[in-house]
């Protein structure tokens, strides 16, 4: 295990900048907006000649609200596991009462720390950090986390003096990539809590706890995932905080690195318009889906009967998604749901031979012929995958653009009955001799998409 380094210190004086340029990623939301990180974070900084892992925690506040008190905890964890500890103080601002606090309670707990000046770019070194050597650390360093000035020769000092571990640490490339969202306030922290069996992100009864999009590692079955815990997403008419268009938009880009999506739904609030626009967003983006009934616990007769008759008649095009009943709090139902994701990334990863697509294919238009369009029938003659996630398949035949959607809908149908695939959707390329590139329209040149406008307009 590499060298763990954390970053701790008051609201907003660059932890979660200089954990972007250490980890090169935008994992961590910044903003000029004090106490915007509240989850712990982890990455891996592979800059300088030893690779460490790096901790960005949230800011330490002397308020006793249940939300600063657990992201205390999230920060005492972090301390407890890092060989070298990073206090990161702002050079605009000058030493003020709350950082030495922060001092203070890490002399009293016997935790050594580095004291780092940050925000210098500007000033003068020397001057920018004057007012912080009467702390007495044993070691200061001058940066400025936005633009690396200074980050360089902090950790080669830094690095030289902790224990050289062996480099077996890596983000989890491998995993199953399970991204937990849905409205907010449904639970979403809660069962990855419950998953984890640890109090690893902040929950409480306030809607918008979350705000980063955290990933966590996990083991289940000999399987392993990387759980993404995402911001609670409401309607565009309500988002006003620029904090919160950041989260959304975070949450929209786990989505997209998802293999699996499941979105929690509270039965006692029911589904509303808001969980058919995160729905939609999932199927256009191909992501493999399975629905989470949370907090089944609390929910009344009446509650589940106006679930049901939803899911039956405005949400019937969820047919082939599975749907579990659970209760992060009490950690019902969570085998299920782990096996319910477990087929998804199965159905979404299906690898099907040629020979038995056509054969499929044969039996689906001898069930239904495809219509007739202007006195002549489309025929479809051949079909193969053209990849997964979700499972792709290129159609040839003649008159393949003009299929109905009604018809492209029963030939989805067909093939997810027959394959047996659960909680992915089925995309279709139309390939035909008179348009060869036919559903290919993002992937063509300028040249040939010229090519194309020449042909039709020769027709």
């Amino acid at each position: 295990m590499p060298a763990v380094i954390a970053l701790i210190g008051r609201p907003n004086v660059g932890k979660s900048t200089l954990f972007n340029f250490l980890t090169q990623s935008r994992d961590a939301l910044v903003a000029d907006y004090p106490g915007l990180t509240r989850d712990r974070q982890y990455g891996l900084c592979t800059r300088y000649a030893r690779a460490c892992v790096v901790i960005d925690t949230g800011g330490i506040v002397n308020q006793q609200h249940e939300i600063d008190l657990s992201m205390q905890s999230q920060t005492d964890y972090a301390i407890a596991q890092a060989d070298c500890v990073l206090l990161l103080v702002d050079a605009r601002q000058g030493l003020v009462p709350e950082d030495q606090v922060i001092v203070n309670r890490l002399r009293k707990r016997n935790i050594e720390f580095v004291l780092v000046v940050n925000k210098i770019d500007g000033l003068d070194a020397d001057i920018g950090a004057g007012d912080f050597y009467q702390t007495g650390a044993a070691q200061l360093f001058a940066i400025a986390a936005q633009r690396g000035d200074g980050i360089a020769g902090m950790f080669e000092t830094l690095l030289g003096s902790l224990p050289d571990g062996q480099n077996d640490w890596h983000e989890q490339d491998g995993s199953l990539r399970m991204a937990v969202i849905g409205r907010p306030n449904a639970g979403k922290s809660t069962l990855v809590n419950a998953l984890l069996n640890q109090q690893r992100l902040v929950t409480s009864p306030v809607a918008g706890t979350t705000r980063d999009s955290v990933s966590v590692p996990f083991a289940f079955n000999r399987h392993t995932f990387t759980l993404i815990d995402t911001a609670g997403v409401r309607r565009k008419s309500r988002v006003k905080e620029v904090i919160e268009k950041y989260s959304i938009g975070q949450t929209l880009q786990a989505i997209a690195y998802a293999h699996v999506v499941v979105c929690m739904v509270d039965v006692t609030a029911g589904l509303a318009d808001q969980d058919s626009t995160l729905l939609g967003i999932v199927l256009r983006e191909g992501r493999a889906l399975v629905l989470a009934l949370n907090k089944t616990d609390c929910a009344d007769q009446n509650d589940r009967y106006k679930l049901q008759y939803m899911l039956d008649t405005r949400y019937q095009y969820l047919s082939h998604v599975e749907k579990v009943k659970i209760s992060a709090h009490r950690k019902t139902g969570l085998k299920k749901l782990m096996h319910a994701v477990l087929a998804a990334n199965q159905s979404a990863s299906i690898n099907v031979p040629t020979a038995q697509l056509n054969q499929l294919l044969q039996q689906a238009v001898a069930g239904n012929a495809p219509p007739l369009v202007k006195g002549r029938r489309i025929k479809l003659r051949y079909i193969h995958q053209g990849g997964s996630y979700p499972p792709t398949f290129v159609l040839y035949g003649s008159q393949t653009g003009k299929l109905p959607k009604a018809y492209l809908r029963y030939l989805q149908n067909f093939f997810c009955c027959r394959l047996k695939l659960v909680g992915t959707p089925l995309r279709f390329i139309l390939h035909s001799p008179e348009n060869p590139y036919a559903g290919k329209r993002n992937m063509l040149t300028p040249r040939q998409r010229h090519k194309l406008q020449r042909v039709r307009a020769r027709k």
